[in-house]
């Protein structure tokens, strides 16, 4: 069953971006001008937008709380054509916020809060369980790393998720040991580059093809590698592991390349396009938006 009004479901982190730029190069302790932003972010809705804008619709699930920054965030979310309708509103949690600050030499230092969507745990699944989403789900599914992992866990052994297509990408290198209890769920498609594949085996693995098999070797039914520049892979149980070259580009930014990559690897599929096609559209999406084509 796949509910009306949209087609994807996102859960994970749905927050605000502040990130200070300054086209100076920066350090320990440095104070310098710059410009000051602030972006609707976090894992899950940077999936969903890149989503929208490959013509998915997708709903969010999520924690947002009701103070003045989540109804901002929450219009926000509408304004780019986003299902917020099942988002979990919290009186007494705030909305959670991502706070960086760059400088001509790249990253100098951010702090994620998420505490909020952590605290929230199992309330942002209730959807499954008041009727306003079928259950057992079997839809597609984009679940990021963000969950606790309690609640990772207990989505990989839950029956509502059973039978459903998951779409899995960690927050970040230091979150993959999260995504182990999804490994074994016979619906998972894992989205991990090389190092995070590499955490979640315990091995060091030399290109993507072989990260990509040694993840599919521990469980996982099929696994999605990149690896920067270099070659990635597809792997899946019981067929040839697929490779492909993302193109040549000058590479303007590196934040935000793997959620549109995976975006662009699930709206191709939906599509009807094969492995390979699928890999290369997502190569050559993600490409373009390192390359400062694509997005703010």
């Amino acid at each position: 069953m796949q509910p009306a009004g949209f087609d994807v479901l996102c859960i994970g982190s749905v927050l605000w971006d502040v990130i200070g730029r300054s086209a100076a190069v920066m350090r320990v302790g440095s104070d310098v001008p710059g410009r000051i932003t602030r972006l609707p972010g976090g894992v899950a809705l940077n999936i969903a937008m890149m989503l929208a804008r490959f013509g998915m619709r997708p709903a969010l699930l999520s924690c947002i709380g009701r103070d003045s920054q989540g109804e901002d965030l929450m219009a926000a979310c509408r304004h780019l054509g986003l299902e917020t309708g099942m988002v979990y509103r919290s009186d007494d949690l705030p909305t959670d916020r991502y706070m960086a600050v760059e400088g001509a030499n790249g990253l100098i230092a951010a702090i994620a809060d998420a505490h909020s969507l952590e605290a929230a745990g199992a309330r942002i699944l209730r959807p499954f369980h008041d009727g306003r989403l079928a259950n057992p789900y079997t839809g597609l599914v984009a679940l990021d790393g963000n969950l606790t992992l309690a609640l990772l866990s207990e989505i990989a052994a839950s029956p509502v998720f059973a039978g459903a297509d998951l779409r899995v990408a960690p927050a970040s290198p230091g979150k993959a040991d999260r995504l182990r209890p999804l490994i074994g769920h016979p619906g998972v498609t894992l989205y991990v580059n090389r190092e995070e594949a590499g955490l979640l085996c315990q091995l060091e693995f030399a290109d993507a093809a072989s990260a990509a098999e040694g993840l599919v070797a521990r469980g996982a039914a099929r696994a999605v590698v990149t690896d920067g520049g270099r070659m990635a892979a597809e792997a899946t149980q019981g067929q040839p592991t697929l490779t492909g070259a993302p193109p040549p580009v000058m590479v303007t930014r590196v934040t935000g390349a793997g959620d549109t990559f995976m975006a662009a690897h699930m709206a191709a599929e939906s599509r009807g396009a094969t492995r390979q096609e699928a890999l290369a559209e997502a190569l050559h999406r993600a490409a373009v938006y390192v390359s400062g084509e694509i997005g703010p």
